[in-house]
């Protein structure tokens, strides 16, 4: 059994895929901007990753722009059929590398086609539409002409599957009005915990789950009480902070990014990570106090 595959599988749309993934955000340069530092070590990274079971890559042409397609392109092209690359739309990037909506339908499809020729493929496994009402949380307000847009090139043969990155509940029931959502990406990890109930409302729809900044994103999750159980386990705070997402809630998918092989071993390691119902309630009770005090 490969690394991965011990997080077991869950089916995205009509695609089984195991639980963990890889986000591959971080292969570009600082910042998500420019080239990589290391544009070798890049295309070891995605390498490994197949290799090692990941079938779920997630990735975006806004993230360099146009840097990561291309290399899971150069690293991967042609594709194994059972690999599903869910990529994302509704933002493009500055020359000051600032992140800025692109929410008008004619700006959406275009960046479906970038996707397609960056990638290189004829058809898109997966297309998250990215909410940019507010860059750093969900808010409310009608997606209707981002999602009717998206689900026409869906019609058209050119996405297989739709999701939504960024959401609220209520844009998650309005998209399912147009169209099929097989997943939700957003923020979400031990301590930022408040997509707790849509996490659950979605499980009991069948729809995956998949959150954005699992292990604390640009700033490493801190806590002396997640390093405690960490030290308890032999493991590191990240693989436990990861094995804590698995554990809870069946249709959560991982998709931890790295530009380090070294750090890509030890988040797919996380993947066989037991841990027993006490740890799993001291855990959950970090991020409940980090609400709490928020």
């Amino acid at each position: 059994m490969s690394l991965a595959t011990h997080a077991g599988t869950f089916v995205l749309g009509n695609r089984p895929v195991t639980r963990m993934g890889y986000g591959a955000m971080q292969l570009a340069g600082p910042g998500v901007f420019g080239p990589p530092k290391d544009p070798a070590g890049a295309l070891a990274v995605l390498r490994e990753a197949v290799a090692s079971g990941v079938d779920h890559i997630d990735t975006s042409d806004f993230y360099g722009p146009h840097v990561t397609n291309r290399l899971i392109r150069e690293a991967l092209h042609p594709y194994v059929d059972h690999l599903t690359i869910v990529t994302k739309v509704g933002a493009v990037r500055g020359a000051d590398a600032s992140w800025n909506p692109a929410q008008r339908p004619a700006e959406l499809v275009s960046a479906v086609h970038d996707n397609l020729r960056n990638l290189g493929v004829d058809v898109l496994d997966a297309v998250n539409l990215r909410v940019m009402g507010d860059v750093h949380a969900p808010t409310e307000g009608s997606i209707e002409p981002q999602f009717t847009a998206l689900a026409e090139l869906q019609q058209r043969g050119l996405i297989r599957h739709l999701g939504l990155s960024n959401a609220t509940s209520n844009q998650v029931h309005q998209a399912r009005g147009i169209a099929e959502v097989v997943c939700v990406q957003n923020h979400y990890n031990l301590v930022h915990r408040a997509d707790d109930a849509l996490i659950d409302e979605l499980a009991a729809l069948g729809i995956a789950y998949v959150p954005f900044f699992p292990l604390g994103g640009f700033t490493p999750l801190q806590s002396d009480a997640l390093s405690s159980v960490a030290r308890r386990l032999g493991a590191t705070p990240m693989q436990v902070a990861l094995a804590w997402l698995l554990a809870r809630a069946p249709n959560i998918l991982l998709i931890p990014g790295t530009s380090s092989l070294g750090h890509l071993r030890e988040n797919l390691a996380a993947a066989a990570l037991s841990l027993d119902a006490a740890v799993i309630d001291e855990l959950t009770a970090i991020g409940a106090t980090a609400v709490a005090a928020h």
